[in-house]
């Protein structure tokens, strides 16, 4: 098992946790991690995806979600309802493509790494390719960097860090609605997986494996040429 498919069951092993512990009703310390959450509106709530965003394809009219936390053994999903009408009502459907309501919640100022500030939640309708899947949906919206197979960063937030984990936290019993902030609908007619903004200590990822593999069997075909010519060559 590569490091990075590792680390992503180790995050998603702890999402489940948080999904199953028992929700608190009073703050309390516990340790705890600094993560991006992936979830999917479904039966009028937010539930955490079983699936990565890469794997997971959105159904047209579908509505993703992604917050950033501080998570322990309480689950921190987006603070806004996944609201489909009121983020893609006013978007016509368009024959071939498929409507997805995307909610990005950068979360409280309590989870920001320092020096960071959130941004304001947001709504946007992703028009797309029946095929997208979450990932593409996602950054057909926004910048994301990915270090080691884990979304780290969505619109440059955080600056810094990737499922860090932190001692002590303070999850608050509730954390109250938030407004989304609306935006115009974007559109992704190419079905391609988006390239990570950054990466560190995961080889360069399996993008650049195949272009090395790429790069070395041009080299061996070329030196073949090289070899036969020299050889006809010395024959002369």
């Amino acid at each position: 098992m590569t490091a990075h498919r590792t680390v992503r069951l180790v995050l998603s092993l702890l999402a489940g946790l948080l999904l199953a512990g028992t929700v608190a009703t009073t703050a309390q310390a516990e340790d705890g991690y600094r993560f991006w959450g992936y979830y999917q509106w479904t039966n009028g709530a937010w539930a955490f995806s079983q699936k990565g965003a890469d794997a997971f394809v959105p159904a047209d009219g579908g509505v993703e979600g992604w917050r950033f936390a501080v998570g322990g053994a309480k689950p921190r999903v987006p603070r806004a309802a996944g609201d489909f009408d009121a983020i893609c009502g006013k978007t016509p459907a368009e024959t071939g493509k498929k409507r997805v309501a995307l909610v990005v919640d950068p979360g409280t100022p309590e989870d920001a790494v320092t020096g960071d500030t959130p941004a304001q939640p947001t709504g946007t309708c992703v028009v797309t390719d029946p095929k997208s899947n979450g990932a593409q949906v996602l950054a057909a919206v926004a910048p994301v960097r990915i270090e080691k197979g884990l979304t780290c960063g969505i619109a440059g937030y955080p600056s810094k860090g990737c499922g860090d984990q932190v001692k002590s936290i303070q999850v608050p019993a509730t954390d109250a609605p938030v407004t989304l902030q609306v935006g115009p609908a974007v559109g992704s007619t190419a079905v391609q997986s988006p390239a990570p903004a950054s990466s560190s200590d995961d080889g360069g990822g399996p993008r650049t494996g195949l272009i090395i593999a790429a790069a070395a069997v041009v080299l061996l075909a070329v030196g073949a040429m090289f070899l036969r010519s020299r050889r006809s060559a010395d024959k002369q």
